[in-house]
Parts: C-alpha cells; sequence; structure tokens
C-alpha cells in the first residue's frame, strides 16, 4: 500500500495532496482547494505574491486610458521593475535567482519567485 500511495503522489491520481500546488506552488483554487497544499517548513525560496502587473493587465495591448501600448514600452516596464526588485531584495543578501511571472492567470498574477544563497 505504502508504494502505491508513493508512486502517485503529486500526481492527477493523488485525491489528498494537491498536483498543482506540488509542481507551482499556488493553486488556482486557493483556500477553496479540496486537496493539502504542503507548504514547506523552512526554504530558501521567498514567494511574493501580486507584486507585478503588467501595465496592459485588465486590457491587453492598451493602457488604463485606451490608448495602445508599444510593446517595447511593456518590456522596459517589466526591466524596471525586475531592476527595482532585485536592488532592493539584494540588501537583505545575497540572490540567486528571481522570477518573475508574467501570467494573466488570476492565481498566478505578479508571483515573484527569490531564492537566497
Amino acid at each position: 500500500m505504502a508504494e502505491h500511495l508513493a508512486s502517485i503522489y503529486g500526481t492527477e491520481k493523488d485525491r489528498v495532496n494537491c498536483p498543482f500546488y506540488n509542481k507551482m506552488g499556488a493553486c488556482r483554487h486557493g483556500d477553496r482547494c479540496s486537496r493539502i497544499h504542503n507548504r514547506p517548513a523552512i526554504s530558501p525560496t521567498l514567494l511574493l505574491a501580486n507584486m507585478y502587473q503588467r501595465p496592459d493587465m485588465i486590457t491587453p495591448g492598451v493602457d488604463a486610458q485606451g490608448q495602445p501600448l508599444d510593446p517595447r514600452k511593456i518590456q522596459e516596464h517589466f526591466e524596471d521593475f525586475f531592476e527595482d526588485l532585485f536592488e532592493e531584495l539584494g540588501k537583505f543578501g545575497e540572490i540567486e535567482s528571481l522570477n518573475i511571472c508574467d501570467n494573466l492567470a488570476d492565481h498566478m498574477i505578479g508571483i515573484e519567485l527569490v531564492t537566497a544563497l
């Protein structure tokens, strides 16, 4: 029995643990999810949720005033945000990696993963 449970852990066949949360660290169902979200007790990774939002997040391709946005401006906005965040977090220690999700799905908007050495 233990071998069977070990073989399905973290897969869709696992009806106890959330496989999406195990892979991504976030679940589209949030607290309403019927499965368990196993959060690590300690980790060198810091999750910062909902920090980054693209200028065209609500209406892709246009800004809040309805003006078309140049893709270069969106990229520049992202790079400025990345640089500012990296510099601010670097004040607290050495950063191994910084990943920012540019995702439009509600459960993944603006998630930053920071791994420290």
